[in-house]
């Protein structure tokens, strides 16, 4: 499921959380997230309210302590428990920022404003209700940066505060009205989910949420919009190089399925056989796009021998895809999702197996179980 936000008021955590609520997300999902990283005293509520002129939801937490300060350590640890990769990656790219901004090393960061329950909850809840959505990709148009000061443990900061700044490093942003529109916890879930910036992309739409800030702004909702959508498929036009074959060996064909796709096909691939006069065969397919169709035509002549081959035109029909990594037994493995389902790339399966000793069926639902 692709989900593309649009930040119309800003984003906070506790505002994408609402509005992932208000898409569909399970607030028992989030509860039940947030019970397994051991965190006590605590409340989580969705209501409704009016922003402006709309009813949107907003997400409340209420504590039993509200001590703002924790080491950034301990926040990890516990995001940990809940088995939820981008919580754990958002908070410690908390800590990273705050540890480059005043010179300590990140395992030693002690956060001020950002250490309490809230953000923990914010952090760990998104994270819940995106896996509960099954969200695989994340867009978000450019954020409002704002603008002002705002007051901190450290004194009176510029608004964006410096750790939203280094967290958004490579977001596309714009200008927008006075006050703190992009707050740290966003700006690190974003970086987390691994978000994309630009106009929202091609889906059909499903569902929609609205998330609302506890700001109020006058004459305008303070919302962030959650659209949630399947992807769509892209069709583009291909040529199939066709090729039957009753005198080329094993080897060679294996040879030129390498070469071929070194040289640009989309695919290439064996068929078996049986050619005139009974003679057992194989059919050697390569795809490839019209541009390459005649470069790739001369490679297959020149390797198999062949006295001609056929073109075809077709459709190639390709689903939407994306990588994550996770890391297994001190070693990355990609992770290929697909709008239906996600699987261990095989080459970094058959090279943690050969370092490791361990089977390849244990490790790809190991790797599975990481994400």
């Amino acid at each position: 499921m692709i989900l593309s936000l649009n930040p119309f008021g800003g984003l906070a955590g506790d505002m994408l959380l609402a509005a992932l609520l208000d898409a569909g997300a399970s607030l028992d999902a989030v509860r039940r997230a947030v019970a397994l990283t051991g965190l006590t005293g605590w409340r989580v509520e969705a209501e409704q309210v009016r922003t402006g002129p709309l009813v949107a939801v907003r997400f409340r937490v209420e504590v039993e302590d509200d001590a703002t300060e924790r080491p950034a350590a301990e926040l990890i640890a516990m995001a940990a428990r809940a088995g939820l990769p981008v919580a754990e990656a958002a908070l410690t790219a908390i800590a990273e920022v705050e540890g480059r901004l005043h010179g300590v090393p990140a395992a030693g960061v002690h956060l001020h404003e950002l250490g309490g329950h809230d953000t923990l909850i914010d952090i760990v809840g998104c994270a819940a209700a995106l896996r509960d959505l099954g969200v695989t990709r994340v867009h978000c148009a450019p954020l409002p940066l704002g603008g002002g000061t705002v007051r901190t443990r450290h004194g009176v900061l510029p608004v964006p505060a410096p750790a939203t700044l280094a967290l958004l490093q490579g977001a596309v942003v714009r200008g927008g009205a006075a006050g703190e529109a992009v707050t740290p916890t966003g700006a690190a879930l974003l970086r987390a989910a691994g978000a994309d910036y630009g106009p929202a992309p091609e889906m059909t739409l499903r569902a929609t949420g609205y998330g609302a800030g506890t700001r109020e702004v006058p004459g305008r909702p303070n919302v962030v919009v959650a659209m949630l959508g399947e992807p769509t498929a892209e069709t583009t036009q291909q040529v199939v190089l066709s090729a039957n074959l009753d005198d080329v060996t094993g080897e060679v064909l294996g040879h030129v399925i390498e070469r071929a796709l070194a040289a640009g096909a989309a695919d290439a691939w064996v068929t078996p056989a049986v050619m005139k006069k009974t003679r057992p065969a194989h059919v050697l397919h390569v795809l490839t796009p019209p541009e390459l169709a005649g470069r790739l035509e001369e490679l297959v002549l020149a390797e198999t021998g062949s006295l001609g081959l056929r073109r075809g035109v077709v459709d190639k029909v390709a689903l939407p895809r994306h990588f994550e990594t996770v890391r297994l037994h001190g070693q990355d493995v990609r992770m290929k999702h697909g709008p239906w389902g996600v699987k261990p790339e095989h080459d970094d399966l058959v090279r943690l197996a050969a370092a490791t000793g361990r089977p390849l069926r244990q490790l790809a639902r190991e790797a599975l179980d990481a994400l």
